[in-house]
Order: C-alpha cells, then sequence, then structure tokens
C-alpha cells in the first residue's frame, strides 16, 4: 500500500460533477453552489481542493479576470476561473442534475 494521503476525494468529485454541468466558474461561484447541494464545507476547502486539482490536471485554469469596483480590501478584484482538466472524471451525479433541473 502506497504511503500517504490518498488522492481521491469526495469533495473533490462533487466539485467536478458541478463544472460538468456549469463548464466553467470561479472559486466563490462554486463555492455557492457546492453548499446548496451538497452537505456544507469551507470556503477555504474549496480553494484548497481547486488547487490539488489543478496539480492532479482535474482542473485546468481557463482565464483569470480582474474586475474593478469598491471592495474592503481595495479597488480590484481578481477571478480564477476554471474548467475540467484532462483527469477529470464526471460521472453523472443525480444531486447536481436534480438542482440544475430544479433550477431552470
Amino acid at each position: 500500500m502506497p504511503r500517504g494521503r490518498p488522492t481521491k476525494s469526495e469533495i473533490r468529485q462533487n466539485m467536478v460533477e458541478i463544472l460538468a454541468i456549469m463548464k466553467e466558474a470561479y472559486g466563490y461561484d462554486l463555492y455557492k453552489t457546492y453548499i446548496r447541494i451538497f452537505p456544507r464545507i469551507t470556503m477555504r476547502s474549496i480553494y484548497y481542493h481547486l488547487k490539488k486539482g489543478v496539480s492532479l490536471q482535474e482542473f485546468v485554469v481557463s482565464r483569470v479576470e480582474k474586475s474593478k469596483g469598491e471592495y474592503s480590501w481595495g479597488q480590484e478584484a481578481e477571478k480564477t476561473y476554471y474548467a475540467l482538466g484532462q483527469n477529470a472524471k464526471p460521472q453523472g451525479s443525480g444531486r447536481v442534475n436534480e438542482y440544475v433541473a430544479g433550477k431552470a
């Protein structure tokens, strides 16, 4: 048995299922959708799994946008959009499909 943590993650797989439907999303948008469908997790966990998923090629950074506005940290926010990578294996989650069907 190999040492260390397993690379599989239920949270990351749920994120793959969401991105399979949404095609592209930034971290906070993905978080908002995730907590409506699955058990509540922290936003920090979403960003951890996005970073880990990029390193495992389950996610790719599709674009980075800078948006101007009045934010508590300044005048500009940077949104990194993610899409599915070559190693992502969406399985067609019923929960995600139900949410999307109910939303439409």
